[in-house]
């Protein structure tokens, strides 16, 4: 039973109980007299809690609470657990607003909350970095009043919001993709990724499919052509004609598998991120191979010489160090002029290991220099294919170098030559034996 209907019932019943004694003891009067008296003191016992609970309601809190007697204990012991569930739920509201917001603040995305009007409620650090909006200063500010682009402005007034907008940033030059999110009561959520990284990717899968096209579109027309011609019956080619023809023939399809070779071998070295096989190479006769195959390449056009200052080892992978280095000694031997000079040096310095390839070729200007190791990367398309080149070379280098901890470092000045030294870490470099070493 309801405990206000049972006490106000058990206090009726009393009320009644005194009529009847009363009535017995001295007749109708104080019969109703004792109804009067037990009804008044319920009336003041309420009205004295009724009194203190007003009061609470003034400034109400829940460790202020009144104490009751009787049914108003429990209806305050009620309240007081309602309260207490009330602020354990708040306390949650509160913990839960605070970690969407740090979660918000953490978040590499901008993220805006804006009310029905556009109007600035709430950002994360990232939007400052991206839009320049100050959480605290722009708090209630129009968007568009720190957002000016045409183009923002304009997606922000379409309505239309099923595709992101494509914006570069005001502040860092930075590709934004901003998509606005309704929600709530016409509340917007404005998100803003910086996608420079994936537009500059696609722009670079762009270009080596376009390049890769490029590079075997020359050959194969070459090969196709003399194929035709070879094999119209109405043409009268002499032998030598003929063995000119299959003699370019034979160049052309030599191009497309030098080309075919080096993008499997670029594709095998960004499928993983250490060298396969690795071992312990001996400096001295690994240079010496280098610069034999240099005079081979040169056939006696150039000058080249080979100086190793400090004998040890190398530790890594023999077969790609070979594809990497034997690229920078080929390169110097191609660009230098006849009667030129290829040096080919190891040495130690601080503890990390140099080779480098010093040339005194035709030398490359200082804009092309942070580029040259990019795919297809050409400072000459002209002199690049003459010489047989691939345009992938040193971005072999680069991958290969790369997997073994070291870098690749270019100087270089036009008409005064250049120099590629391939820096090796300390941990990559072990000492001879002592006994190796003497003999």
């Amino acid at each position: 039973m309801n405990p206000v209907l049972a006490s106000t019932l058990g206090f009726a019943l009393a009320a009644g109980s005194a009529g009847l004694l009363a009535w017995a003891a001295g007749g109708p009067a104080w019969g109703w007299a004792a109804v009067a008296a037990v009804l008044g003191l319920r009336v003041l016992f309420n009205a004295a809690h009724l009194g203190a609970f007003a009061r609470w309601l003034r400034a109400p809190a829940r460790d202020s609470l009144p104490v009751g007697r009787g049914v108003w204990e429990e209806v305050f012991a009620g309240l007081h657990r309602h309260l207490k569930q009330r602020d354990q739920e708040r306390l949650g509201l509160v913990h839960a607003l605070a970690r969407f917001r740090d979660a918000g603040r953490a978040m590499p995305d901008s993220v805006v909350i804006l009310d029905a009007a556009g109007r600035i409620e709430w950002s994360n650090p990232s939007a400052e970095r991206h839009f320049g909006i100050d959480a605290r200063r722009d708090f209630g500010q129009p968007l568009t009043n720190l957002v000016r682009q045409p183009m923002f402005i304009g997606y922000l007034a379409s309505g239309e919001f099923s595709e992101p907008l494509m914006l570069r940033s005001a502040r860092t030059d930075a590709t934004l993709s901003v998509r606005l999110i309704p929600f709530g009561e016409d509340q917007k959520l404005l998100l803003a990724r910086d996608v420079t990284q994936q537009e500059t990717l696609e722009t670079m899968r762009r270009d080596f499919v376009a390049n890769v096209s490029h590079e075997l579109k020359t050959p194969v027309t070459v090969l196709s052509g003399f194929v035709d011609t070879l094999g119209d019956e109405s043409m009268q080619l002499s032998e030598a004609q003929r063995r000119r023809f299959l003699g370019l023939m034979a160049d052309q399809a030599s191009r497309m598998r030098r080309l075919i070779e080096d993008l499997l071998t670029l594709s095998t070295l960004e499928a993983s991120a250490a060298p396969d096989e690795e071992q312990t190479i001996e400096v001295l006769p690994f240079v010496d191979r280098l610069a034999e195959e240099a005079r081979g390449l040169s056939a006696g056009r150039h000058r080249v010489s080979a100086e190793v200052e400090t004998n040890c080892r190398l530790t890594g992978s023999l077969k790609e160090l070979h594809s990497a280095l034997s690229n920078l000694v080929s390169n110097a031997v191609r660009y230098t002029p006849e009667g030129g000079a290829v040096r080919l040096r190891w040495q130690v310095v601080d503890g990390c290991a140099e080779f480098s390839v010093e040339d005194t070729g035709i030398g490359i200007e200082a804009r092309h220099l942070s580029r040259l190791t990019e795919r297809f990367y050409r400072v000459d398309n002209s002199r690049s294919r003459e010489s047989g080149g691939t345009g992938l070379g040193l971005a072999i280098v680069k991958h290969v170098l790369t997997r073994h901890q070291a870098r690749l470092d270019i100087r270089s000045e036009p008409g005064r030559g250049s120099r590629f030294t391939a820096v090796f870490p300390p941990q990559r470099i072990a000492a001879l034996d002592a006994a190796k070493a003497a003999a």
